[in-house]
């Protein structure tokens, strides 16, 4: 049985290693990042009673979601009645009477995410990247943008956003922090693994970090492992880290991963 280990967070990782059993695949553990909200939340403390001054909301990822709305149900909590996250959502909506507040998602699980919490999607593009979402929000010359993302987010869609005429808010909500080594991950690497995938460009770093720390040489590892990456820009961090990657799937989930995943095992 082919072992895959898995780089992303531990509490974003059972949906992946569940359709790797399926697929017949051994999935490992090895979280190499961890997502926690910035200690300092007060900007988007002062952005919220000004959410009527924004035309689009676009949410990058499912961490942006569940922190933006940790937040916003923990607020309610501290400044009225317990909200269940669609009831916060209206709270903040309620501000917008003559005109709605439109959300962008990348990808379908920020889709599913949104979706989960009562949020309608208005539009999602079919490429899974931030930088695929400008096409959908129509002329926004003019427009205020509101983008609660990663402290290490990308800015080319910020500046995309400005060069289209828009005026862009942007609120590092979320830090992607190193994680402790996982033993029983570094005990598998060191036996030798089939595949090591990646679903975003800090697992690559923080991958490399650990591993060296720990006295693994990651570009001549036991097994000669396979990497996957789950899209083009992870894609790229690797490469530009000096390792070559195998698998890349035509869909940007962990679903397409697992799919490239078994065409590759059965060339």
């Amino acid at each position: 049985m082919s072992k895959v280990l898995i780089t992303r967070p531990r509490k974003q990782a059972k949906i992946f290693a569940d359709n790797l059993r399926k697929a017949g695949f051994e999935p490992i553990f090895f979280p190499v990042i961890q997502i926690r909200a910035m200690d300092d939340l007060s900007s988007l403390e002062e952005a919220m009673p000004h959410l009527d001054t924004y035309d689009w909301v676009i949410f990058t990822s499912a961490n942006a979601v569940d922190v933006f709305f940790d937040y916003v149900i923990a607020r309610s909590r501290n400044t009225a009645t317990k909200q269940s996250p669609s009831q916060a959502w209206r709270l903040l909506r309620s501000a917008r009477r003559d005109r709605n507040i439109k959300i962008a998602a990348v990808g379908p699980k920020t889709e599913a995410s949104l979706k989960s919490r009562g949020v309608t999607v208005d539009f999602v593009p079919e490429e899974y990247e931030g930088e695929a979402i400008l096409s959908g929000l129509g002329d926004i010359e003019g427009k205020w943008i509101f983008l609660p993302r990663a402290e290490i987010a990308r800015e080319t869609l910020p500046q995309q956003i400005i060069a289209a005429g828009g005026t862009v808010h942007e609120i590092a909500i979320y830090q992607t922090l190193p994680e402790h080594p996982d033993e029983e991950g570094l005990a598998a690497l060191r036996a030798g693994v089939d595949v090591i995938t990646f679903t975003s460009p800090s697992t690559v770093k923080n991958f490399l970090a650990l591993t060296m720390r720990a006295g693994i040489d990651p570009f001549n590892l036991k097994g000669n492992p396979v990497f996957a990456c789950i899209g083009p820009i992870t894609k790229i961090a690797a490469e530009k880290e000096g390792l070559t990657v195998s698998v890349m799937p035509e869909n940007y989930t962990v679903e397409g991963m697992v799919e490239s995943l078994i065409n590759q095992k059965n060339r």
